[in-house]
């Protein structure tokens, strides 16, 4: 039986074309970053606003009273793109139409690619730029958690000392404790009336863990603090990402930073002055019934009024908020409710038909020592004059500026725990743009350098290998177009010029081992296939524990550090396709083309 021999340097059909269905996938999702960025204005109508011509016409209109150039406009039935002719206008032009459009419509700023129209239509979008590149403002914010935790705890003290007034508990006594526990003591004389607080308050509080500790004294652990903290942050995050959509700003980040630090990122934003105003607010509402015995909180004269300690509901039962003129023209907000701060707000108000109720505001303000400290205060005692829904509106605030604040911010939700600012870094559109020049040029002259060193120390492999380093290049700006979220950065910029290395020195290794085999008296074909062979392992055992450290790098990292993991990682893997399979094709095709080259000459010399 004749024995079958295997073909060298020969890819199978299915080979070639899952490199070429690869290559042409990542290099459509790199096409849109060929074309510039513009600056652009999207404005989106509800029903109540005008016809598109008419809106078309008023936002010329208003923009050109104002100085602001339009250099193209998309204007349908209830949206509008508006491309700006400068990026520092982007601010002035938002805030110009939501003064004229108010409520009837939603502004954000965004920047927009110049490509053709089909590639937005298949959903492909140039990569993000950083903060570093594009320009904008930062905040680094401190979450006070103890601040929330401390004020549960208070919380939960005026729950206990109100159920032993019910019970008439007389002479029981509730503190915390260093250990940030409950301690409730009281004379054997009141015994069975403690117990029965006690027990309506575990009733109430199923989580909270009650221990005795002698006779006459228990003690209350709140459950999970860590928890606590936890999910605090997590709704601190997702109350700062909504404050951030309300603002128009559509390319932010909001991240977690370290253990009580959440950093954002607004690119493109020159006057941070709203953006700071109203993500560093911790301002909250709730509403109270009055009461003599509660706590007292001064009005907006300065009067005292006392109010129930327990509120009938808070703002976080708020899913709508909008600023708007009264009838006497005074400012006010309108409240939206969900079903149950609806179902809340309905059965008190059926049963207080004639009484006040007060709307407290607070508010975390730094002291001169830089501590956060909780200011609170009664901005409206309104009589209950109808049965009230899901839907009323609170009056009160000092300024329209303050009611505008406080709409925005109770619909994009209240903070769980107060917040700080401890660092602003304010980055200009012309140092953007500088880092940018500078990047791409030391990527230009890395990667220069690398094909001249290529093409003239391997020649024809060389060749080979340029053609890959520049296909690894346009692979790894398609695949960050392909991640959600990725966003390129200077040191991210410093990744692809790593890339670059890393891609070339893949090649290397292939290209000096195949030297190797010929000098060992190997022939062409061969040398290629031992090459590739060998130098697999070397090239897999580099790529992957580099993949190793740049993994570490994006789990413990953050802001820029985190960019150059995610490029540095995805360039790896990048380099090994391009630098293994697909030269290794490109070698393949080149020397069928010399078998066939050699093959039609055998047949022109035997004839």
């Amino acid at each position: 039986m004749r024995k079958q021999t295997r073909a060298f340097n020969r890819y199978s059909l299915w080979h070639y074309l899952v490199i070429l269905i690869s290559l042409g996938f990542l290099m459509l999702n790199a096409l849109p970053n060929i074309y510039a960025e513009r600056p652009v204005i999207k404005v989106s109508t509800n029903k109540q606003a005008a016809s598109g011509e008419l809106v078309g016409t008023q936002l010329y209109q208003w923009l050109n009273e104002e100085g602001i150039e339009i250099s193209f406009a998309e204007i349908s039935d209830s949206q509008a793109t508006l491309t700006l002719a400068n990026t520092s206008e982007q601010q002035h032009a938002q805030a110009v139409l939501n003064k004229h459009l108010g409520e009837h419509a939603e502004v954000v700023i965004a920047m927009q690619s110049s490509g053709p129209a089909w590639l937005a239509r298949l959903g492909l979008s140039p990569l993000q730029l950083g903060l570093d590149l594009r320009g904008g403002v930062q905040f680094l914010l401190e979450v006070d958690t103890q601040q929330a935790i401390n004020e549960s705890l208070a919380q939960q003290r005026g729950e206990l000392n109100t159920l032993l007034r019910t019970q008439g508990a007389r002479g029981a006594r509730v503190l915390s404790n260093e250990q940030q526990q409950l301690e409730l003591s009281f004379p054997a004389r009141v015994a069975e009336q403690t117990m029965a607080a006690l027990n309506a308050f575990q009733s109430n509080f199923p989580e909270h863990e009650v221990r005795q500790q002698q006779a006459g004294l228990f003690t209350i652990n709140l459950a999970g603090h860590q928890d606590f903290h936890q999910a605090l942050m997590m709704q601190n995050l997702q109350t700062l990402r909504d404050r951030v959509a309300a603002l128009g700003i559509t390319e932010a980040v909001v991240q977690r930073q370290g253990h009580n630090f959440i950093r954002i990122e607004l690119p493109g934003v020159q006057d941070p002055a709203q953006a700071k105003r109203v993500i560093g607010a911790t301002a909250t509402i709730s509403f109270h019934a009055l009461s003599a015995n509660g706590d007292v909180h001064q009005n907006v004269s300065g009067e005292p009024v006392g109010i129930d300690t327990r509120p009938i509901l808070t703002g976080q039962k708020i899913t709508n908020a909008s600023a708007q003129f009264g009838e006497f023209g005074m400012p006010e907000v309108l409240i939206n409710l969900d079903s149950a701060g609806g179902n809340r707000m309905s059965d008190f108000s059926r049963q207080n038909i004639g009484q006040p109720m007060a709307t407290l505001y607070t508010e975390y303000l730094e002291n001169e020592a830089g501590v956060l400290e909780r200011h609170s205060k009664v901005i409206s005692v309104a009589t209950i004059q109808a049965h009230l829904g899901s839907r009323f509106t609170i009056t009160g605030m000092d300024s329209v500026q303050a009611t505008q604040d406080l709409a925005l911010l109770l619909k994009a939700g209240s903070l769980s725990a107060p917040i700080s600012i401890v660092e602003e870094r304010l980055l200009g559109p012309s140092l953007g743009e500088q880092n940018i020049s500078n990047g791409f040029a030391a990527l230009a002259l890395g990667m220069g350098l690398m094909l001249a060193f290529m093409l003239v120390w391997y020649r024809g492999l060389g060749l080979i290998a340029n053609i890959a380093l520049v296909l690894n290049l346009v692979c790894l700006i398609g695949l960050l177009s392909l991640v959600p979220g990725a966003v390129l950065t200077l040191p991210g910029i410093a990744g692809l010029v790593l890339t670059i290395g890393m891609a070339t020195d893949t090649n290397v290794l292939i290209f000096e081992r195949i030297k190797e085999e010929r000098r060992r008296g190997l022939s062409e074909e061969m040398a290629v296939h031992h090459g590739y062979k060998n130098a697999f392992s070397t090239i897999f055992d580099a790529n992957f524990t580099s993949l190793i450290i740049a993994a570490i790098l994006f789990s413990v990292g953050f802001g820029p550090i985190k960019g150059f993991a995610i490029t540095f990682g995805l360039g790896l893997l990048t380099s090994m396709f391009t630098g293994v399979y697909v030269s290794r094709s490109l070698v393949n095709l080149q020397l069928a083309w010399r078998r066939k080259a050699a093959l039609r000459q055998l047949q022109e010399l035997a004839s």
